[in-house]
């Protein structure tokens, strides 16, 4: 079970170090019927000997709909925020937070979608509506990635937002891998309702804190094959060829 109380708002509990070098360990099928079928084959995740490289490639994205329990307890929650303040961050301002979204917490959630929903197409449909409060439902483990911009009050750091942002989106893929890490599949979802009033409000965001994402964890319902990934070399150019 999770202990949402010790990591909800900004007091984070900050745990040793994530290591990645773990040894490879094996995924098993994990039934997801009355008949016990299996829904996604063993396969290997992790790092063996500190190969970064085998962690990266294990990690892919998961839609919330397919993440079921279990999810990441207390002490997995630890591991993810360990490895998310390892990110760069220049000033040392720790630019962003997460929430944790506990199942208390679940239906204010999904009346905030509700309401964004309501907001930018009054002429929803029951049917859109009952969409929309079933995204809070998904995924046993979510949390919320919050940036927190300039102050033009109060900040004089002289560190633009959008390398607040760059610090933010390292946090965020480091809780992916350390969640990948720890035998969890995971995804990343946004959309229009995050800049919501109902959404902000929900989540007591201040002027200048914008949310981002959310992240979902949990074990993967049924396994797909991950997308195939650009080939590396298109990706790198070299000044003056």
């Amino acid at each position: 079970g999770r202990d949402p109380g010790r990591l909800q708002g900004h007091g984070f509990v900050q745990g040793p170090a994530l290591c990645l070098t773990i040894r490879m360990k094996t995924l098993q099928p994990r039934p997801v019927d009355a008949g016990g079928t299996p829904s996604m084959p063993p396969r290997d995740v992790g790092v063996i000997d500190g190969d970064l490289v085998s962690l990266l490639a294990a990690r892919h994205q998961v839609s919330a709909r397919r993440l079921v329990e279990p999810g990441p307890g207390p002490a997995d929650l630890e591991q993810l925020m360990a490895a998310a303040v390892t990110a760069p961050d220049h000033g040392q301002l720790t630019p962003w937070h997460f929430v944790l979204i506990p199942a208390s917490q679940r239906l204010p959630l999904g009346k905030a979608f509700v309401s964004a929903l309501i907001e930018r197409d009054p002429g929803a449909t029951q049917a859109q509506i009952r969409a929309a409060a079933e995204k809070a439902e998904r995924a046993p483990c979510l949390l919320l990635a919050v940036l927190h911009g300039e102050d033009l009050a109060r900040d004089v750091s002289g560190i633009p937002t959008q390398e607040r942002l760059i610090s933010l989106g390292c946090a965020i893929q480091n809780v992916l891998l350390a969640a990948t890490s720890l035998g969890y599949s995971s995804g990343l979802a946004s959309g229009r309702s995050l800049n919501a009033p109902a959404m902000r409000s929900l989540f007591a965001l201040q002027p200048h804190e914008q949310a981002i994402c959310f992240i979902a964890i949990g074990t993967e319902s049924q396994f797909k094959p991950p997308r195939q990934r650009p080939v590396p070399k298109a990706v790198l150019r070299v000044l003056g060829d």
